[in-house]
């Protein structure tokens, strides 16, 4: 068996506690750009169902939308929903390939998949920080940022999951902080704090947080504060139904590009020679 990427124990205990004074902003934002793809859809979705950590701020944006945990086993049921969002905490799960399947499956005849998530470079600089940090201080480093997808390797996922129409899009959301605590102070108030499995079990010196805040400083703006880029993916995709648009199969073109390129050019408009 592979080694468990989240402690979901520490996971939920940071959540709670981020729920006292939650700073949700990224997850709004996120939240946002999928209501902004479901109007351009133009369709009525009438069994939504939204995988959250967060429900309250769904509740209102989705109303009568299923609101699921997301737990390792989702509570969905199979062909049921015309619409199900996985709301910005796929990234924290071991099996993100098991959790689009099972929503997958939760779909009826072309119902629509849309996921949010954080990947590629997000936090990359303070990622890039801490470890060089820990190394000089402690002389080696430990898990403390969460390894990140790239969006091809995300969208691949889509297929293998057996949805049609896959499409996987990059968002970078630059945050601009006063410093390196309060960048940390986001996190923990987001929930989205060190949960890894194989993180540190002891305090960390202080000395590690000092120098990598004094890292992130040296790259500071002209006004003394730092960009943490975090980076939003976002995937879509349909339950296969007969009547989609189906791709053609390779080699059944009937034109070549070569030929198309060629008819394109000599329709195209020439210009005038100035008089």
């Amino acid at each position: 068996m592979s080694q468990a990427l989240t402690d979901r124990a520490a996971l939920a205990r940071q959540r709670a506690r981020a729920a006292r004074n939650p700073a949700l902003f990224l997850q709004e934002a996120a939240a946002d750009d999928v209501q902004e793809r479901l109007i351009e859809v133009n369709r009525a979705f009438t069994s939504p169902a939204v995988v959250t950590p967060w429900p309250d701020l769904w509740a209102a944006r989705l109303p009568g939308a299923k609101l699921i945990p997301d737990r390792e086993t989702l509570d969905l049921t199979e062909g049921s929903h015309d619409l199900v969002i996985h709301a910005l905490s796929l990234h924290w799960a071991d099996d993100p390939l098991g959790q689009i399947i099972q929503c997958a499956r939760a779909l009826k005849p072309d119902g629509l998949f849309i996921a949010t998530f954080f990947g590629g470079e997000t936090l990359a600089t303070l990622r890039a920080a801490l470890a060089e940090a820990e190394a000089a201080v402690t002389g080696g480093a430990s898990p403390r940022v969460l390894p990140m997808a790239e969006v091809r390797q995300a969208g691949a996922l889509l297929q293998r999951a057996g949805l049609a129409l896959p499409v996987a899009d990059l968002t970078p959301l630059p945050v601009s902080y006063p410093s390196a605590l309060a960048l940390m102070g986001d996190l923990r108030a987001m929930g989205e704090g060190n949960a890894l499995a194989q993180r540190l079990r002891r305090p960390t010196r202080r000395e590690v947080f000092a120098r990598a805040a004094a890292l992130l400083q040296a790259g500071a703006d002209d006004e003394g504060r730092i960009t943490a880029r975090f980076e939003l993916i976002t995937l879509t995709a349909w339950a296969p139904a007969p009547d989609q648009p189906q791709p053609l199969r390779p080699g059944s073109a009937t034109t070549r590009l070569e030929d198309a390129l060629r008819e394109a050019r000599n329709a195209a408009p020439k210009d005038r020679p100035d008089n």
